[in-house]
């Protein structure tokens, strides 16, 4: 046989990679839309025979209803397992609730005609899916979709789908609603059915329950209708099974006390770290960088070397809290559980579908300290629900009325801001001991990780992590006031606290399991894990940008600037960079004032500060004004091309600097507001104008 030569191997080794690449569709060098996105399974070895055919799971199971959900912190799985449950409870469905990415969706197209699909779909940042929706929303909305029995589009392969749709939104954002009015639209081009019409609940207006409430009740009747179902006495009927273990107790080395899973359990965690396996990372450095006594924002500093966690300038850092001591109390205090609080308990679904939403057997205090939400919201169905287990007859009336009639509830419950153990300890000072814990594992949203922005750069601190973080608080006012303390920000106040010295830290009177599940977080560490963003600088660094971010809502500019002086000391040409800043008074929180003079050392006249002070002066100035004073300067670097960045308060700030931007364009261009608001929306379309904000 003949010698290769050198250029032989290289034909054929391309040759090989070519079929390899052929083959595999780029399975082993695909970049996925996430890099920090990975499965449970990967946290926690994947379960075997784990089917990801949808049908042949419905199939097994003895379904004839799915709900799906696309959620990013959690409400779209909440509002999706309600329909579930509602939906087995009065018409008798056999229902299962479904993670759009556990599952694969060419064979849609043989959804049986006599089942039912329901997709309940939040729309994340500027009208993107949720984490777990980007592969279904990506196969649904493809040109070249496809399924399993080889029906293109015009050919209507979903003819045999019946269908259900409800969106979660933010009438804040630009593309309210983008993904359920989207995958709606697809389904229907693709023959599918819809019943009903397509639920949409409002974040932004702060209705999103009576959004829900109110579309629920006619989509019910319909469904029924279409469906042949009968109504009947809904009855509570457990999704869980909760045992107390006599046999074991929270000294028991397989027992959880807020360990998120096995690998920490055991002391081996390992990556990779995400959305299901936080990393426990040490705090190097705290401060607080308000200069009063009465308000916080803290400055964090993250260390993840070591941990092969990576970000990009303009990331998110989620951080997984622990709900506040006082809270725990008052929760374990009003169920009658107070003298169980350490009781170890086995939680299992009785359904083979429904999956238990932490590990266990854990014990009452691990389950509600670390992985339940009750300081969040209340809903009048949960409250109805709660009704029928009330200690006295009256008890039960109140709570029947605080689930019907809306305007009660709002001036009772929501206008004050009261989480579900509040709600049942103002109803009746007796114990509420006969609601069983399935009911409050079920209805209450888990306990999910609070997103930051990084305010540091990537390319000057890579193993570094910097959090700009306000510490929240609403004041209720009323005969008895009621404080409503944000529930990760007090936590990250204590672990400050601690860092300087204060032995018992009790931010505003709550104290924290700071330590961790056996002490596991001892000596100030938080778990936390990366997210991506598409809030990015541009790649050329001479590309001029101009940034909007007042308050807290300036994080992630610090990172800009910090990444672009670096550039610029390393000889780099950089462009214009312009940065608007508001706050009360330069004398109380002007944040990062002392660095932004030292970036301007090294950025010189590439770096300019236009700063608003809402309180300084009995005239009120924003940054949304100092931007229109600005007009000829954001106007000139635009026609450059700048990238326009807004962070901050998506309600009332990101909506006028949107608007003043309008104006600014037609003002200096002479074209009309309506070209004006044209050219802006164009921008957001090209990535030019990019939000990171939040309501």
């Amino acid at each position: 046989m003949a010698q290769l030569d050198t250029l032989d191997l290289i034909v054929l080794i391309a040759l090989l990679v070519g079929t390899a690449a052929y083959f595999t569709k780029g399975t082993y060098w695909g970049i996925p839309k996430d890099p920090y996105a990975a499965s449970f399974a990967n946290a926690n070895g994947a379960k075997a025979g784990k089917t990801r055919n949808i049908l042949e799971k419905m199939e097994e199971s003895g379904k004839n209803a799915v709900v799906f959900y696309g959620s990013q912190t959690g409400t779209a799985e909440d509002y999706a397992s309600r329909i579930a449950k509602e939906g087995s409870s009065r018409f008798g469905l056999k229902t299962m609730v479904a993670d759009l990415e556990d599952y694969d969706y060419e064979n849609l197209d043989a959804f049986p005609q006599d089942k039912l699909a329901v997709f309940v779909l939040a729309t994340y940042g500027e009208g993107e899916p949720t984490d777990n929706a980007v592969d279904f929303y990506e196969f649904i909305m493809g040109d070249d979709v496809s399924f399993s029995g080889g029906g293109a589009a015009e050919d209507r392969p979903l003819a045999n789908l019946k269908y259900i749709a409800f969106g979660l939104g933010n009438n804040t954002y630009e593309h309210y609603q983008a993904l359920v009015r989207r995958v709606d639209a697809a389904l229907t081009k693709l023959g599918a059915e819809r019943i009903s019409a397509a639920g949409e609940g409002d974040d932004g207006a702060g209705t999103m329950e009576e959004d829900f409430l109110a579309w629920k009740e006619p989509m019910w009747t319909e469904l029924a209708a279409k469906m042949n179902l009968e109504e009947r006495e809904a009855v509570y009927e457990p999704t869980f099974g909760v045992t107390e273990r006599e046999d074991l107790s929270a000294d028991t080395n397989d027992v959880y006390l807020g360990e998120p899973n096995k690998n920490h359990l055991e002391g081996k965690s390992k990556g990779p770290y995400n959305s299901h396996n936080p990393y426990i990372a040490p705090i190097v450095e705290s401060r607080e960088v308000f200069t009063v006594k009465d308000r916080n924002c803290l400055h964090m500093e993250i260390d993840v070397s070591g941990s092969n966690l990576t970000y990009q300038t303009g990331d998110h850092i989620a951080v997984w809290p622990t709900n506040a001591g006082k809270e725990v109390d008052r929760f374990l205090n009003v169920l009658g559980l107070a003298d169980r609080r350490h009781m170890v308990i086995s939680v299992k679904g009785l359904d083979s579908t429904a999956r238990v939403p932490f590990p266990t057997p854990t014990t009452y205090d691990a389950a509600i300290r670390y992985h339940m939400e009750i300081c969040g919201p209340v809903s009048r169905q949960f409250v109805s629900a709660l009704a029928a287990f009330a200690p006295d007859a009256a008890s039960k009336d109140e709570m029947a009325r605080l689930g019907e009639d809306k305007d009660y509830f709002k001036e009772k419950v929501s206008n004050q801001y009261f989480n579900i153990a509040q709600v049942l300890e103002r109803v009746s000072e007796a114990k509420w001991a006969n609601i069983p814990f399935s009911i409050m594992i079920e209805s209450i949203q888990k306990l999910q990780p609070r997103y930051y922005s990084i305010s540091s750069s990537s390319l000057v601190q890579k193993s570094k992590i910097s959090i700009t973080a306000v510490v929240e608080e609403i004041r209720v006012p009323g005969s008895k006031p009621n404080v409503v303390k944000g529930v990760t920000t007090n936590y990250l106040l204590a672990l400050k606290q601690m860092q300087h010295g204060d032995v018992d830290p009790d931010p505003h009177g709550l104290t924290y399991a700071i330590t961790g599940p056996r002490n596991k977080y001892d000596g100030c560490h938080v778990p936390v894990h990366v997210r991506h963003s598409n809030f990015k600088l541009p790649s050329d660094p001479s590309k001029p940008i101009i940034m909007v971010g007042p308050g807290s809502g300036v994080a992630p500019f610090r990172g800009f600037v910090q990444e672009r002086a670096a550039q610029s000391k390393a000889g780099e040409k950089v462009g214009k960079t312009i940065l608007f800043y508001g706050c009360r008074k330069p004398s109380e929180d002007f944040l990062y004032r002392d660095e932004w003079e030292m970036y301007k050392q090294a950025l010189g006249e590439s770096f300019e500060l236009f700063t608003a002070f809402s309180r300084e002066t009995d005239t009120k100035v924003y940054v949304q004004q100092r931007l229109s004073e600005q007009a000829a300067l954001v106007d000139e670097l635009l026609q450059k091309k700048a990238n326009f960045y807004v962070c901050g308060d998506a309600s009332n700030m990101a909506r006028e600097v949107s608007i003043v931007l309008g104006q600014i364009i037609a003002s200096r261009r002479g074209v009309s507001p309506e070209k004006g608001e044209e050219i802006v929306k164009s921008m957001r379309s090209s990535n030019q104008y990019q939000e990171d904000v939040w309501s």
